[in-house]
């Protein structure tokens, strides 16, 4: 019985091969912010008033020029293809249905052009910016032509973060080990619903770039390895808000500092991520900067959060710390790895329902009425 996010979790676990579902679940080292990411919540409770007309409740919020009928946005997730075929399209039609925000990763196994021929709206492109400046451009200028209405650049992954768990299933870089092979054999119906359409999956947005010997599965993943820019700074982003003419948000900010010198460069937002565990082990949650980074922008910056959301009674706190909206990310996969579309469909409508019921005890009728007035901070007392 799936009754929450946790649930498809569990799922995902019995459908997928180890080695996959490990590259969903993990994160960097010792899994130390991986785990305080969940924790963190515990740090504030609810102080419901009572007496408060809620019976008629709206959870849309307005991002830019964009309304959604509730504070989330599917997170970007690389290459889903692995998880089960079309993923990513059925990640992009189930926020469609549901009205929320879809940000498509740059290494989405799915093309931009594929996500748009599916049906227009609600399309974000996530960037990773490539030492190749001519690939950087022309992967903006199809972002544009697919009718991507923002920009996310993300840039806490410019060195990446070393993923043990996920690399104890592989004898040598891209190569599974024996025991990873014979636990693939054990999911006939992974094999049945991901490999058997497609083969191996690859990279859609990158395949234009690919060398001939990056063409297929892994190869991707190497010359992405290759041409992830290591000198990304601050003119990198001048750069960027001068090819990009739409809205524009910088992902992976922490610090207060950084949140103001993004707003300063021209970025239209930030998210407030330390990349859900999977960089560096032992940062901090973003949830606990984000109050002083609210602070630090003032009332109207749109700040957008990620990083350990599984119930709607975290996405209620961070919209009560002044977060705009929240980007979910890998319990929607584990969804899609387990349910396919109705299972991302169903996770969305599990995770609605819990923000609705949240603010609905705490007599809220919309989230501009969500405030820090209905938190304690019990760490601090």
């Amino acid at each position: 019985m799936i009754l929450n996010l946790d649930d498809w979790r569990a799922q995902a676990k019995k459908t997928l091969p180890a080695f996959a579902f490990n590259y969903v679940d993990g994160g960097a080292e010792d899994e130390l912010t991986l785990r305080h990411n969940r924790e963190v919540f515990s740090h504030w409770q609810f102080v419901p008033p009572v007496l408060q007309d809620a019976s008629q409740r709206d959870l849309s919020v307005q991002l830019g020029d964009e309304l959604f009928s509730a504070p989330l946005l599917i997170a970007p997730t690389g290459y889903n293809g692995m998880l089960r075929y079309q993923a990513d399209l059925m990640l992009a039609r189930a926020a469609r249905k549901a009205n929320i925000g879809f940000i498509q990763s740059t290494v989405s196994t799915a093309a931009m052009e594929e996500i748009a021929a599916d049906g227009r709206g609600n399309h974000w492109f996530q960037l990773y910016v490539l030492k190749d400046r001519s690939v950087t451009i022309d992967l903006l200028k199809r972002a544009r032509q697919a009718g991507c209405s923002t920009l996310v650049v993300s840039v806490d992954a410019v060195h990446f973060g070393n993923r043990a768990r996920d690399k104890r299933h592989y004898r040598r870089p891209m190569k599974l080990s024996a025991a990873s092979l014979l636990h693939v054999a054990t999911r006939p119906g992974w094999l049945w619903r991901t490999l058997k359409p497609q083969g191996m999956p690859g990279f859609g947005n990158l395949r234009p770039y690919l060398p001939p010997q990056y063409q297929r599965g892994v190869g991707g993943a190497a010359y992405f390895a290759e041409q992830m820019e290591t000198q990304l700074d601050w003119q990198t982003i001048d750069w960027l808000r001068s090819e990009w003419q739409g809205p524009l948000l910088i992902k992976g900010i922490l610090t207060p500092q950084d949140a103001q010198r993004a707003m300063a460069s021209g970025a239209d937002g930030i998210v407030l991520s330390n990349h859900g565990g999977r960089q560096l082990d032992g940062s901090i949650s973003p949830m606990l900067m984000l109050a002083e980074i609210r602070q630090a922008l003032g009332s109207q910056a749109t700040i957008l959060i990620d990083s350990g959301f599984r119930r709607g009674t975290d996405v209620v706190k961070a919209l009560a710390l002044g977060a705009s909206a929240v980007l979910i990310g890998r319990p929607l996969l584990y969804a899609v790895a387990a349910g396919g579309e109705a299972g991302v469909d169903q996770a969305l409508a599990l995770l609605r329902g819990e923000i609705d019921r949240t603010m609905a005890q705490l007599g809220c009728c919309n989230v501009a009425q969500l405030g820090p007035h209905l938190l304690r901070n019990v760490v601090s007392l």
